[in-house]
């Protein structure tokens, strides 16, 4: 510690040996420097606020109808881009700052100094911006403030209807490609379908669903067909049977029954059918199979309906032949007459829907060779024109989404630019703070003149005590000389300090006296 104190002790006196050299450093220091920030010119600070509201009544009333852009960002990041070369081009003329630069080399200086001093501020709250610029004219300051102010609001505009136009451009691009490739598509599918007409099917079933129906009709068809013929053979057998009876007049109840007209063809015919259904059924099951007794039970009903029959016919032709005895013989025949001829034309029409369902299942057997190879080209030419149709329609409804947008930014607006606080430049300068740069001054001149008697202290340094002596020197010291000072030296040395106490005193009283000058005339200027 001891060692510190001596160091520090040793410094100071070889900076005091060169308080003269460093005093006159500082006086020409301070000087310089108090010039300096008087000649700083003064700064005028022009500003403007602005408040940008972008919620409208009408955006949710057409949400879902119209493309919603995020207002929010797209001021944001105007706010970050305002400051580009072109906008402070632009910004240039129209605040006539072109017209005191000349040269390309002072109009480039104006523009780099322009981008570097113009500020946008986001003042925390939402969507609320504030413009600032300084400048040495007060008025300069707020024509630019002014031109900036116009910018903002017609670059926001500008850019969103740009957006717009750009949208509705590339849409209507989008939307006449599709349209060619609908249009194609329906032309290659229209040529396919005259091209397979035949094939086409109006119900849109495929072959193999289209052969099943048809193979089904025709054994339909085949059953009603071995129905009909066996009821037309039934008729047939009857008539022959009443001929024989009516002409050998035996005295049996059927032939009686036939004489009188009396006949039940249809039931007949039902009630053999079911009895070589039973007889198939009984090769195959047992008497107790379901479809057996089925089968029986149904016989034993025909025959009990045409017991019914037979009794109400009866009854119907004993009355006849008492009214009319010599015609009942002849009603017989001429009823079955009729009935076989029904039955011959059913059975011709029949034969004629088999013959067409032979036909049909023949034509689907043929054409379903070539029916997958049909199905999946129509398949593919379906899902294409599916899809380009679903795609067209989409780019239409963004088109007219795009035009609405574009109708309700015309009508409401992007946003409401709403001036807060209008360009107004404050009267006093706001720059520079002349005070703490007065006392920045001083004490730059206090240090510029510490340095230089350092300087001078180690560039020729001198011995104050034999410690320091032998220690730097490294040689024994054999004695120490003292001075003495007489009367006369003592005067001189404390005239001599006064000198220097009195010229530092003055360099600080100088400062002093401008800080309280200037601080006066900002108060004054204030109070004006």
């Amino acid at each position: 510690m001891q060692e510190l104190v001596r160091q520090a002790l040793a410094i100071l006196r070889g900076i005091w040996n060169y308080r003269w050299q460093g005093l006159i450093a500082a006086w020409v220091v301070g000087l310089v420097a108090a010039v300096v920030v008087f000649r700083i010119p003064d700064q005028y600070e022009a500003s403007a606020r602005i408040y940008v509201d972008t919620q409208s009544i009408l955006k949710p009333l057409m949400s879902g109808l119209t493309v919603q852009p995020n207002v929010e960002q797209q001021i944001s990041m105007l706010s970050r881009t305002l400051i580009s070369r072109p906008n402070i081009e632009k910004l240039i003329r129209m605040a006539d700052l072109d017209l005191s630069e000349g040269s390309a080399v002072e109009q480039e200086d104006l523009i780099q100094r322009l981008t570097k001093d113009i500020q946008i501020r986001n003042t925390g709250r939402d969507n609320l911006y504030s413009l600032v610029y300084r400048d040495r004219e007060s008025e300069k300051a707020k024509r630019v403030i002014q031109s900036l102010v116009s910018i903002f609001v017609e670059s926001s505009l500008g850019a969103s209807r740009k957006d717009t136009d750009s949208a509705k451009t590339f849409l209507n691009d989008q939307i006449k490609q599709y349209e060619q490739k609908l249009e194609e598509a329906e032309a290659r599918l229209k040529e396919f379908k005259l091209r397979n007409i035949e094939m086409q099917p109006d119900d849109g079933k495929s072959a193999t669903s289209r052969l099943s129906e048809a193979s089904a009709a025709l054994q339909q068809a085949q059953l009603e067909l071995r129905e009909a013929e066996n009821a037309r053979d039934a008729v047939k057998a009857q008539l022959a049977e009443e001929k024989r009876n009516a002409e050998a007049g035996t005295g049996h109840a059927a032939a009686d029954d036939a004489a009188l007209g009396i006949s039940t063809p249809e039931l007949d015919a039902r009630i053999d059918a079911q009895k070589r259904n039973l007889d198939t059924l009984q090769q195959r099951f047992t008497d107790q199979h379901p479809e057996v007794i089925i089968t029986k039970r149904l016989i034993r009903e025909l025959e009990e309906q045409k017991k019914k029959e037979m009794a109400e016919l009866r009854k119907s032709a004993q009355a006849a032949a008492a009214v009319n005895p010599a015609a009942g013989g002849n009603v017989a025949v001429q009823e079955l007459s009729r009935m076989l001829a029904a039955a011959e034309v059913q059975v011709a029409s029949l034969r004629t829907r088999v013959g067409e369902f032979q036909g049909r299942l023949a034509q689907a057997r043929s054409g379903l060779k070539l029916a997958p190879q049909i199905e999946a080209e129509a398949a593919q030419l379906n899902r294409d024109y599916d899809v380009y149709k679903k795609n067209y329609e989409d780019l239409v409804a963004r088109r007219q989404s795009a035009i609405m947008s574009g109708e309700l930014e015309v009508a409401s607006g992007v946003a409401d630019f709403r001036l807060i606080d209008p360009p107004r430049v404050a009267p006093e300068p706001v720059a520079p703070n002349r005070l703490l740069l007065l006392l920045g001054a001083l004490g730059v001149a206090l240090a510029a003149g510490l340095g230089v008697a350092f300087a001078g202290s180690q560039l020729r340094p001198v011995y104050n005590d034999a410690i320091e002596l032998r220690t730097k020197t490294g040689l024994p010291l054999l004695g120490v000389v003292s001075m003495v000072l007489s009367d006369e030296d003592r005067r001189r040395e404390r005239k001599m300090t006064l000198r220097f106490l009195g010229a530092s005193g003055g360099l600080v009283g100088l400062y002093a006296l401008g800080i309280v000058a200037v601080a006066l005339l900002a108060q004054r200027a204030a109070a004006a």
